[in-house]
């Protein structure tokens, strides 16, 4: 099953087969640059069917680093639209995750270290639903008034827009992690009294409006993903049977797939995780099978036997991999030699492909239709 097509909504994926959302932390001001096409069309090379940007801001201070990639304002159009040009040249479908960071923004690189980024350096003072910091090297948040999560809904919808502007087929809202959406959901972050806080309903409130705002301006056709959590790993935290709950709601609202990830709301320290091959899929298996939504399988997946098990096992309808594919950004053509599938190679390649593999001649991609007028929203 794992070379399966799937239809959905208006866009054919070729293959089960997607490459997760992998922040790069390598732009300017939001911009994308040679380093996103490379990295992102290597892998519409290699085979998959959907290729994700990583988690890309809707907001200056919607990022986790200063080079986090973003799509705040409509100068961010035109390199975004060259990468989407190249991946659909490859047969490829094009997918953004729109995300707020929350409270875990304002942070340095990995591999410089993580912690705050001070406003005189570059950073800024995040926001969150409570003004309780993730943790101690982390910046403090301020809560959002009602202004700013109006403001905060918006600034999605336009993103949304400018991200079909850009050609992409698809949107993934980034809801996981730690992050923004999921700080609200979780009962370890939320500290609310309003209508964003306390009850399950109210926590998910800004979820639900998000959904509904970006389904308003894109396309009826164009599908719309969410990432969300299983669960946080922490007693009294986010938990499987909310997120039955949550997705249940999103279904109607026009979701077509839950992404399914888990933690991230606290230190890891603080949580009881247990790393190992498949440990999430039960989170796509048990909302596949109570809701009836498409789901999305990720964490330490890296064989082809694996992934296909999982698929035909009814437990979730995509794969996402993300570390495997830094490892190897060609790992569908190698993982169908190796079972005895033939799938098409670049015809530029085939000289080194196995005997008897055919050629994926590449597509003619048309430039994006750009919008003339732009609604501009109070984030702006």
């Amino acid at each position: 099953m794992l070379f399966d097509s799937l239809q959905i909504r208006d866009v054919l994926l070729r293959n089960r087969i997607i490459v997760s959302p992998m922040c790069q932390y390598s732009s300017t001001d939001g911009f994308a640059n040679d380093w996103h096409l490379v990295h992102l069309g290597s892998r519409a090379v290699g085979g998959a069917s959907l290729v994700f940007t990583e988690a890309t801001a809707v907001l200056p201070e919607a990022r986790i680093s200063p080079q986090d990639l973003g799509i705040w304002k409509d100068e961010h159009i035109e390199m975004l639209a060259r990468i989407t040009r190249f991946i659909h040249s490859q047969g490829a479908v094009a997918g953004i995750q729109l995300a707020h960071a929350g409270r875990k923004g304002s942070t340095a690189r990995p591999w410089e270290g993580g912690k705050e980024v001070p406003v005189s350096r570059g950073g800024w003072i995040p926001m969150a639903p409570s003004d309780v910091r993730f943790a101690d090297d982390y910046p403090n948040p301020i809560a959002l008034d009602d202004r700013q999560i109006r403001v905060t809904v918006e600034a999605f919808a336009d993103a949304a827009r400018r991200a079909c502007d850009a050609g992409f087929d698809l949107i993934e809202i980034h809801a996981a992690h730690g992050y923004l959406l999921h700080e609200f959901l979780s009962p370890l972050s939320n500290f609310r009294f309003d209508s964003y806080g306390g009850s399950l309903e109210n926590r998910a409130r800004i979820v639900r409006e998000v959904v509904g705002a970006i389904r308003s301006v894109i396309p009826k056709g164009r599908p719309l993903f969410i990432r969300i959590s299983g669960s946080d790993w922490i007693e009294g935290g986010w938990d499987i049977e909310q997120s039955i709950a949550l997705a249940a709601q999103l279904g109607p609202l026009g979701v077509d797939l839950v992404d399914c990830s888990s933690g991230g709301i606290s230190p890891a320290a603080n949580a009881k995780i247990p790393v190992a091959p498949n440990y999430q899929v039960p989170f796509a298996e048990a909302i596949r099978r109570e809701t009836g939504i498409l789901t999305g399988a990720i964490g330490m997946i890296t064989s082809m036997n694996q992934a296909d098990t999982i698929l035909r096992e009814g437990r979730a309808d995509v794969i996402l991999m993300a570390r495997e594919f830094l490892r190897e950004p060609y790992w569908p053509l190698h993982a169908a030699h190796a079972e005895g599938f033939q799938t098409p190679w670049p015809a530029q390649y085939l000289r080194a492909a196995p005997q008897g593999t055919p050629a994926r001649e590449p597509l003619e991609s048309p430039e994006p239709a750009r919008r003339v007028s732009v609604r501009t929203s109070a984030a702006e």
